[in-house]
């Protein structure tokens, strides 16, 4: 990424599980507490998934971070929703494709830029088993042409 950005976590399994056909950037409204325990990188996507609640607001849930050892009893619930800093129409526009077009938006990456908290998330479309499988042959294939590769150009 660019200058200024320090990634903390990527969702490598979401790359594998849904075709992404949008990505988008949103800050992310984190606790004192989280803050301190994501910078060191202690902090999980896996399973997580956004969604737009009752209020309007675009909420992450099941994003993991670890509670901060420092902090006490004053600490963080590790499992809440936490919300996506973003405009009104991207909310909009981001809800109304998963709910009419039956796309999930997952996070792809979590990172801090500047010194600020952001999550890249995508507008997915689940994948088939057979895509999936499809996916692993193409990705050996670009394997084994870039060894061939690396041999021949010593």
């Amino acid at each position: 990424m660019a200058d200024g950005v320090e990634v903390i976590v990527r969702n490598k399994k979401a790359q594998f599980e849904y075709d992404i056909e949008e990505t988008l950037e949103a800050g992310l409204k984190l606790e004192g507490s989280e803050v301190k325990s994501v910078r060191q990188g202690k902090a999980s996507l896996d399973g997580a998934y956004c969604q737009v609640d009752r209020n309007g607001e675009m909420k992450i849930h099941g994003m993991y971070v670890k509670p901060y050892e420092e902090a006490g009893p004053f600490g963080h619930e590790p499992r809440r929703d936490r919300k996506l800093l973003m405009h009104d129409e991207e909310i909009r526009k981001w809800g109304d494709m998963a709910e009419k077009k039956r796309y999930t938006i997952v996070p792809l990456e979590l990172y801090f830029r500047d010194g600020w908290a952001k999550l890249e998330i995508g507008l997915a479309k689940g994948r088939k088993k057979h895509d999936k499988r499809q996916a692993i042959k193409e990705r050996e294939m670009e394997r084994r042409m870039e060894d061939t590769r690396r041999e021949y150009n010593l």
